[in-house]
């Protein structure tokens, strides 16, 4: 495994922290901004909407760049808006802040996904994901603690120094360890190349659509439930306020073993992954809303979401490069889709906790995995219908760097 990888993967885990960065911050944010905690909770809805819709953007506007020199200039934008938010003096300038890291951190993946694809094999490129998003586990588990307790011993300043620090050194890896790639060329059908054209070619497969769709209700049905853990283990199964915190690390645990499991079966069973996920994250969803107030049946479900939830990223990204292409703009949207999973995910949890209770963002995941398997049904059933039909040699619409995987899980192209 290329040791570019892991640097890639130490750059997600700095953008992931710097994400969840306020929410560990609140009070102190809170009192120096002279701005209300609904207002400092805003600034996590912020950094994921700059994301979502700024990611893209400045991905498009770097195309034309050499992968590496793309990547480093995100590092940049993201330091500047980092250090803009260590010096705010007030609400307004940390919005702007949370505003330019955002769209550096959405369009930062994008780009190193890209890079992980021509940096290594195909026999190894699902593991190598795996790698890559495990920054993104890691930073979930271990980015928040670390940056509030670094906050409650020096101040919430240093702790945004400290996730500028990191970004740092990363970008001083980085330029030692990520090849310098060539240029790729355009090959007129979205495949690959610079041209924002040629990219944008990609987004007219409706089959793209349908893969954006899927990793969307996986992530949402995972954080409808998620967002309301501590309330729900806390008021509805009675675990002391004290002990939640370790319950969550036991969680987030899961979520990075089953990510490298997944990363392992990602690139030869894509679809059979993703399946298998969202009918055991239904289970463990239902089971959990069921059985909320016994506390081995909470812990067992929590865990099982934990291996089952976040942890399909591998075999979500795989499906979507094998659709249209392995490019930046490609991944960077399907970062905004994931996002967007998130944003609606906490949101209708929400909504239903206002009108049924701490069960109901349970039973909302469980109802948006349930959308997630319907989503893959046109898929199985086309190649279902292809794995019958005689070989036809024709030319795959997939760019020749798409993962390789078994004709069983690849979809026929007659």
């Amino acid at each position: 495994m290329p040791f570019a990888i892991y640097v890639l993967g130490l750059g997600i885990f700095t953008m992931v922290t710097s994400e969840f960065l306020v929410a560990g911050l609140m009070p102190q944010l809170s009192e120096d901004l002279g701005a209300g905690i609904p207002q400092i909770g805003y600034l996590v809805s912020v950094y994921a909407a700059a994301m979502a819709v700024g990611g893209p953007l400045l991905t498009a506007g770097l195309l034309r760049l050499r992968q590496k020199t793309a990547l480093i200039c995100l590092y940049a934008v993201f330091l500047a808006g980092q250090a803009l938010g260590a010096l705010a003096d007030g609400y307004a300038l940390m919005v702007v802040a949370r505003l330019v890291t955002g769209a550096a951190s959405g369009a930062f993946f994008g780009v190193a996904l890209a890079i992980c694809v021509r940096v290594t094999g195909p026999e190894v490129r699902g593991r190598a994901t795996s790698i890559v998003l495990g920054g993104l586990m890691v930073g979930t588990v271990l980015g928040l603690p670390l940056s509030q307790l670094a906050g409650e011993h020096y101040g919430w300043r240093f702790a945004f120094w400290a996730v500028a620090a990191l970004a740092a050194l990363a970008l001083a890896v980085t330029l030692g360890a990520v090849p310098a790639l060539a240029k790729e060329e355009s090959d007129g059908a979205g495949g690959s190349g610079g041209s924002v054209r040629a990219e944008l070619g990609a987004f007219r497969n409706a089959r793209l659509w349908a893969a954006f769709a899927t990793s969307m209700l996986i992530i949402g049905a995972t954080f409808a439930a998620f967002s309301y853990f501590v309330p729900i283990l806390t008021d509805v199964t009675g675990f002391a306020a004290a002990t939640v915190p370790l319950l969550l690390v036991l969680y987030g645990a899961a979520t990075v073993i089953g990510n490298a499991v997944v990363g392992r079966l990602a690139d030869r069973h894509t679809l059979t992954v993703l399946g298998t996920g969202l009918a055991l994250n239904t289970v463990f969803l239902t089971v959990f809303a069921l059985g909320a107030a016994d506390a081995a049946v909470a812990l067992a479900a929590m865990t099982g979401i934990g291996l089952v939830g976040v942890t399909m990223n591998p075999a979500m990204v795989t499906r979507v490069m094998r659709t249209a292409n392995d490019r930046p703009l490609v991944n960077t949207v399907h970062t905004s889709f994931i996002t967007l999973g998130v944003v609606v995910g906490s949101w209708v949890g929400g909504i239903g906790v206002s009108h049924w209770g701490l069960r109901a963002p349970l039973w909302t995941g469980a109802a948006m995995a349930v959308l997630g398997l319907l989503t893959l049904v046109p898929e199985l059933l086309r190649r279902t219908a292809g794995s019958g039909a005689p070989a036809v040699s024709a030319p795959s619409s997939a760019p020749s760097s798409a993962p390789s995987s078994e004709s069983s899980e690849r979809p026929s192209h007659v």
